[in-house]
């Protein structure tokens, strides 16, 4: 049994590797074109990249984990049932569920895996990537505005300024034309001057002093001036990239404390505050699936032994996407309230636990997915 224990953890781990890492691929190369565009459009550097990247990185893995685990028990177990060699073990006196611990060791430690990933390190990832880009936004906004030149340290806001205090940073004799809000244009003439930013709401506070506004309209009489003694312009995060506008800390970067302090202030308040509930439950849900995906590899694998050894990655990523379809459904409609987001949360899992349940009965009873060789037919050894 220890023998059979090695050889099968070996037959796994190659394309659980191979699948993490095409996985990750994939959700990078949709983020790529995001990052290419900061680089060319906010001036980032090669190493800020590769931070973001490796803040980015337990998100991906936890959302590959699923239809990693899948895969590989799914293509080993396929592999040795076409191989006959599920056939020889039976014929040993090995049944189907002798094979198991190998699988359950496994699944367990990716059920370890994203457990971690999804209480520390992905919270932690979002909130260092949100971090990280504000500080850029921060660093552009102070090296960005220069002395007697007009320049466009952020989208849609044009500076001019006559000269730049090294002591504290106030600049002196402001010229700003504001073009964010398409309704309208606001012209800003001040005597003063400062920036001030505010981390822990991810914002930049452009804060005049001494001057007027002149709000222009697209109509030709649309045309106000305000006079001020203080005004203050804010600059937010959905002012600098939009892909990641929000004022506040989303359920996805917040730790599992800071959940249950928002449900519980919610609850002070009499509303019900279902995005958090959602967050917290997926959080557990999440791994349990990354578990079940394992185990329901072994019945779908050693059963079906039609189309050869890729129908073991084409069969997988079906299943993955319709848990993934499933998941994402379920997260929206419990986020409205219209169903309980706990119920919304477990469905996914309960729907694989009861796939599992009758793909294992089935194996036990020797009985294969018919569907599925009506299509594809066995190969012979």
């Amino acid at each position: 049994m220890k023998t059979l224990f090695k050889y099968i953890i070996n037959e796994m781990w190659p394309p659980f590797l191979a699948s993490v890492v095409v996985f990750v691929f994939i959700v990078l190369a949709a983020r790529i074109l995001n990052i290419a565009e900061w680089v060319v459009n906010q001036g980032v550097q090669p190493s800020q990249i590769v931070a973001m990247i490796g803040y980015l990185l337990p998100g991906m893995i936890l959302f590959a984990l699923p239809a990693a685990v899948l895969m590989a028990v799914f293509i080993a177990f396929h592999r040795l049932s076409n191989d006959n060699e599920i056939l020889a073990l039976k014929a040993s006196g090995i049944s189907l569920y002798q094979m198991l611990p190998a699988v359950v060791f496994v699944s367990s430690v990716c059920f370890a895996a994203a457990l971690f990933i999804s209480l520390l390190a992905s919270p932690w990832g979002h909130r260092s990537f949100k971090d990280l880009v504000f500080r850029i936004a921060q660093s552009k906004a102070d090296m960005g505005i220069q002395e007697r030149v007009f320049c466009e340290p952020f989208n849609g806001i044009t500076f001019y300024v006559n000269s730049i205090s090294a002591k504290d940073g106030t600049i002196q004799d402001v010229f700003l034309v504001d073009r964010r809000d398409s309704s309208a244009t606001n012209t800003i003439v001040a005597k003063k001057g400062r920036i001030v930013s505010k981390p822990e709401a991810m914002l930049i506070t452009l804060r005049f002093t001494e001057g007027v506004i002149f709000i222009s309209g697209k109509k030709a009489a649309d045309v106000r001036t305000i006079v001020f003694d203080t005004y203050d312009m804010t600059i937010g995060l959905d002012d600098i990239m939009p892909a990641l506008s929000g004022r506040q800390l989303a359920p996805k970067e917040m730790s599992f404390q800071d959940l249950m302090e928002s449900f519980v202030k919610a609850e002070k308040k009499g509303t019900k505050n279902y995005e958090a509930v959602t967050e917290v439950m997926e959080r557990f849900s999440v791994p349990c699936a990354v578990f079940l995906m394992g185990i329901i590899g072994v019945p779908l694998g050693a059963q079906l032994r039609a189309g050869g050894r890729f129908i073991g990655i084409v069969f997988s990523f079906i299943v993955f996407l319709l848990y993934y379809l499933l998941l994402a459904g379920s997260r929206s409609i419990g986020e409205t309230g219209l169903i309980s987001p706990i119920i919304g949360s477990w469905l996914p899992v309960l729907f694989l636990l009861a796939g599992c349940i009758w793909l294992l009965r089935r194996a036990s009873k020797e009985r294969t997915l018919n569907l599925f060789e009506r299509f594809f037919p066995v190969q012979e050894t």
